[in-house]
């Protein structure tokens, strides 16, 4: 039978429905994770297409994942992440939702203390146990939607759960059944879905509770949850890893639409943030991402990171505010105690600094070299050296203008005396055996004896 597609409105035969294959044993697919040696990445030399949705979000899961894998924040901390968070997503909400854990009394005050706050975004949802109590409570507490536990692979059902497929289905849409009893929007997290028959379980599965979500009047959101990270992003690999393969099945055959086709990945493999820009372009509309990346093992996907990654994509920050970014990082060193690695993008201290002469000589002469953009203007981090034996004459000039925020007018060239003096005074210091770069009060100290008092420590 042949219908138009809503979403190519082109002429496409009528997508054939995948019945549940109930097997007697689990598809681990051991000529890919075979556990003695690096996962193996299989192509098909099938393409699916790209459809980026008309519009693409950011959800968050930082109160939930993230928070599993740091100290426990406290509620005041939870409270100031959420307003940065709202602060940085902007009026239109590209920061659309974030997650809480509600099993606790602290938990729920920290959403209390949210909601009054009265922000349109990041809207509050939850994830909860499956149970009718915690569905009672995510309606008292006025939330409208939860996120649910489904695990989809073999890993989990047949050697964590002990049950069959057909088992744990019905175990799934059980408790799918409650949240639609109890007037609450399910979200269903495909946990380990990219170690999951796609085929045998996933679309029937989905297919089943689109089914019950068209007979609810509710719609359900699907969380496709790459756990381990073994997603990839290229075209024309097979499944389960193909990230494209992923979202284009769910969306062709089991008829998820965009808008509620959401990925969640993780890094251990280096591609949680390639892998969630290939979501948005096939076809979801958000992805989950936790602040600065903290999340279980490797981390989530970096809010941060798909900040400009939305930018790249649609060419504009809609409305967000990326110098929050800085303020963000900030907040985590200043009052939660946490040590971003320097070398971190966008927040880590040594995300713009140079070290080499060379690349200060190019600094001075026009940041645009060596910058990879205004990263005054897009984060309130003006790019900055570090002086350390290879900084050279121009890198040293580049410190003092930028430190002691010289104008145009003031700035002094790689010639001026003083530049020269004070690359004496270091390199004697790096012929006495020195190792380490010099630090900001050192500098300072010293370029107030070399200029006589003229420039001053700040």
């Amino acid at each position: 039978m042949l219908e138009i597609s809503p979403k190519t409105n082109l002429l496409e035969q009528k997508n054939y429905r995948y019945a549940l294959q109930d097997v007697a044993e689990p598809n681990l697919y051991r000529d890919i994770y075979d556990y003695e040696s690096v996962p193996k990445v299989p192509f098909n030399h099938r393409r699916v297409p790209m459809g980026m949705p008309e519009e693409i979000w950011i959800s968050d899961t930082s109160f939930r994942d993230g928070q599993q894998s740091v100290d426990p924040y406290t509620v005041d901390q939870i409270v100031e992440l959420y307003k940065l968070m709202s602060k940085l997503g902007g009026p239109y909400g590209i920061i659309r939702q974030t997650e809480f854990f509600i099993y606790s009394n602290k938990d729920r005050e920290a959403v209390a203390r949210c909601q009054d706050l009265g922000l349109q975004f990041p809207e509050i949802t939850t994830w909860i146990r499956a149970t009718k109590e915690d569905f009672k409570l995510v309606k008292d507490l006025g939330i409208r939607e939860t996120g649910i536990l489904v695990s989809c692979s073999d890993y989990h059902i047949f050697k964590k759960m002990k049950l069959t497929r057909s088992q744990a289905m019905k175990k799934y849409l059980e408790t799918v059944a409650l949240a639609f009893e109890a007037d609450v929007m399910p979200r269903c997290h495909l946990e380990d879905i990219t170690r999951a028959d796609f085929y045998g379980f996933v679309v029937p599965f989905v297919n089943e509770l689109m089914k019950m979500s068209q007979d609810a009047g509710i719609p359900l959101r699907i969380r496709a949850c790459d756990t381990m990270g073994y997603g990839v992003p290229y075209p024309e690999v097979a499944l389960p890893r193909s990230v494209p393969g992923i979202v284009y099945g769910l969306q062709h055959y089991s008829d998820v639409q965009s808008e509620y086709l959401e990925w969640h990945g993780h890094n251990d493999f280096y591609k949680a943030v390639s892998n969630a820009s290939t979501a948005w372009l096939y076809g979801a509309s958000a992805v989950n991402c936790s602040l600065l990346g903290i999340g279980e093992r490797t981390g989530n996907i970096p809010l941060e990171a798909m900040v400009f990654e939305y930018a790249s994509l649609r060419g504009s920050l809609d409305g967000m505010n990326p110098t929050v970014i800085t303020e963000i990082a900030d907040y985590f060193k200043r009052e939660i105690g946490y040590q971003i690695p320097p070398m971190t993008p966008f927040v880590g201290r040594n995300f713009n600094v140079t070290r080499a002469g060379i690349h200060a000589d190019g600094l001075l002469k026009d940041e645009e070299i060596y910058n990879i953009f205004n990263t005054k203007k897009l984060l309130n981090r003006p790019a900055h050296v570090m002086i350390s034996k290879t900084s050279g004459l121009a890198g040293i000039a580049y410190w003092i203008n930028e430190n002691y925020q010289l104008s145009a007018n003031e700035a002094i060239s790689k010639q001026d005396p003083l530049v020269i003096s004070l690359k004496e005074w270091i390199d004697q210091q790096f012929d006495s055996g020195r190792q380490a770069a010099l630090s900001n009060n050192e500098l300072e100290i010293k370029i107030e004896e070399l200029s006589g008092g003229k420039l001053h420590r700040l």
